[in-house]
């Protein structure tokens, strides 16, 4: 039986996962290490600093300081998210689905407290959480299932009684690694990768949970 649900953030209740693509463009390629949307594409769900690890070992030498680079990185997508960001399509739907089932809520992130926290007022989605979570805060990054254990902790839940909203592949695989239902939400240029079949559920888009589909889980 569901008793806690753990949202992801970027790309399941905001659209920030083209903000996050500009602006490593921009930052990498200041640095000259230019990059693809496909190439973006391939570390989403991954922690900032994995990002900028994972690109500074295939384009060694461009990257002098990769703390400095993440939070250029950081501070370019939190510009993007407090000028620009919307919530996804039925995350007040949803959110009301689960408080109305008694269901504990909470919000397990790979990104900073500092955009979370900008993320969640921009929205005005906080009320919902009853545990924030960021990346930040745990040893492993996505999809080490590590974040969600934790965030389960804190809930006060058992893994088996928590249910995972993700988009990205790496956290549909922490989730299912957690012991937990996942529920897959990818982007639609994402949509049809085999490694979502793991998921319990894939959806196009958060309006798609009911009260049908959570009986179901």
């Amino acid at each position: 039986m569901i008793k806690s649900v753990i949202f992801d953030m970027d790309g399941l209740i905001v659209d920030s996962e083209p903000f996050w693509r500009m602006a490593e463009r921009t930052v990498f390629g200041s640095k000259g290490i230019e990059l693809t949307e496909e190439q973006c594409r391939s570390t989403t769900g991954m922690r900032l600093d994995n990002v900028v690890a994972h690109w500074d070992a295939i384009y060694p030498g461009h990257i002098t300081d990769k703390r400095q680079t993440a939070s250029e990185i950081l501070a370019e997508v939190t510009r993007l998210v407090t000028t620009y960001a919307e919530p996804m399509p039925g995350v007040h739907q949803a959110a009301q689905l689960f408080a109305k089932r008694g269901c504990t809520m909470a919000l397990a992130s790979a990104s900073a407290m500092s955009l979370i926290n900008a993320v969640l007022d921009k929205l005005c989605v906080r009320q919902y959480f009853n545990v924030i979570q960021s990346a930040e805060n745990v040893k492993y990054g996505k999809p080490h299932p590590e974040i969600f254990l934790t965030t389960a902790a804190s809930l006060g839940a058992k893994p088996e009684e928590c249910l995972v909203l993700e988009d990205s592949i790496f956290g549909v695989i922490a989730g299912k690694a957690a012991s937990m239902k996942v529920i897959a939400v990818p982007d639609k240029e994402l949509a049809g990768r085999r490694e979502y079949g793991v998921a319990d559920a894939v959806l196009h888009s958060l309006t798609e949970i009911d009260e049908e589909l959570f009986n179901r889980l």
